[in-house]
């Protein structure tokens, strides 16, 4: 497509610009298997619970693995920087527009404490759920050590972009496919928008690739950097790559993960019907209320001490954590009973399991269609 006479451009879509289509046969939603399994972990939900302060917690992060989700806990948040960061977690309910940015930058220029990583990452796992756990590729070889030794099921390396090539002339990068190989866990990395990038980051090894750069609702990456790519062609792109990836490896299967952007059940039915095998979802569930972030929603990237990205958002409290998940809903707008409605849409279309759903047709449907 003619952007003008200098720059050509593609159309790509939007989740919300798309629809799904049923097929001849309905199925029992009850019939409708939604879970998945990644390496050798496996989960009844196919979700992911970003590794975001307001909405994970170690408490959190256990009760999600107890309702069949996974959490994963940001190393590089508060739990990590305070032996108790519920004190700063209130506060941060309590402030008032841009003051918000600025007091976050100042909570989070506090050191991350390599005792407290194990401490938090031993919480979760003693509570017998599965342990996943997040930090940027900028602090990873920092920081890696200490996650390996405290016993950590699922690795994610996470940033707004991430590639399997980072140049600079200033630090020695994280070689992705050396550091993944030395390691005895499953890594997730991300995120990715990109055929290209996608295939790049499934030859490193990585168990799992992020797509999107996250945030969704607390983002504002488009409006800084106007860096974006619509999440139904992004998802799609790298699922393509996960294809001809499985072809080139011999057959070695590297899941998609979709990653943010997502706000509503009807939303996480398109991720996966374009491809993806999980999605990873925050402001959903910042509505519960046992969410740390007492109604309120913000990324790593809003306390960026140079150039913030994200912003502070009230979603207020909608319900508990199993209700956003398994209902019963008292709303009508998708943000409750998550699950439930995944997996009747899967019914609608008449598919059984996760595998299959993702071959559902779709069309191009804009929303005032």
């Amino acid at each position: 497509m003619e952007i003008g006479r200098g720059k050509n451009g593609r159309r790509a879509y939007a989740l919300d610009e798309i629809g799904i289509v049923p097929s001849r046969r309905t199925r029992d939603p009850e019939e409708v298997s939604i879970s998945w399994q990644i390496d050798a972990y496996r989960f009844d939900l196919p979700l992911v619970v970003s590794p975001m302060d307001s909405v994970v917690s170690p408490k959190t992060a256990i009760e999600v693995g107890r309702l069949g989700g996974l959490a994963v806990l940001d190393l590089e948040g508060l739990w990590t920087r305070y032996e108790d960061p519920e004190p700063l977690l209130a506060e941060v309910a309590e402030l008032h527009g841009e003051a918000a940015t600025k007091r976050l930058q100042q909570i989070y220029a506090q050191p991350i404490k390599d005792e407290l990583i194990g401490r938090r990452i031993e919480e979760i796992r003693e509570a017998g759920v599965t342990t996943a756990v997040r930090l940027s590729p900028q602090r990873t070889v920092q920081h890696h050590k200490a996650v390996i030794d405290a016993g950590v099921d699922i690795f994610v390396i996470r940033g707004t972009t991430v590639s399997a090539e980072h140049v600079s002339g200033r630090a020695e990068p994280l070689n992705l496919k050396q550091f993944i190989y030395e390691l005895d866990v499953p890594v997730i990395v991300g995120g990715c928008a990109t055929y290209t990038a996608a295939l790049h980051l499934m030859r490193t090894g990585a168990a799992g690739v992020l797509v999107g750069f996250g945030g969704g609702a607390s983002h504002t990456t488009r409006t800084v950097l106007g860096v974006a790519v619509p999440m139904a062609t992004a998802i799609s792109d790298v699922a393509a790559a996960r294809r001809d990836y499985m072809d080139e490896s011999g057959g070695r299967y590297v899941h998609v993960i979709a990653d943010g952007g997502m706000g509503t059940s009807g939303d996480i039915a398109k991720a996966i019907a374009c491809g993806a095998d999980a999605v990873m979802v925050g402001s959903p569930l910042a509505r519960a209320s046992e969410a740390p972030g007492r109604g309120f929603h913000w990324g790593s990237e809003a306390q960026h001490p140079e150039l913030p990205r994200g912003k502070r958002v009230h979603f207020g409290t909608i319900g508990t954590l199993e209700q956003i998940l398994h209902g019963p809903s008292s709303v009508a707008d998708g943000s409750m009973n998550l699950m439930g409605a995944l997996k009747r849409t899967m019914a609608t279309a008449g598919y059984s399991d996760l595998k299959e759903f993702q071959r559902v047709e779709v069309v191009v449907a804009p929303q005032h269609s």
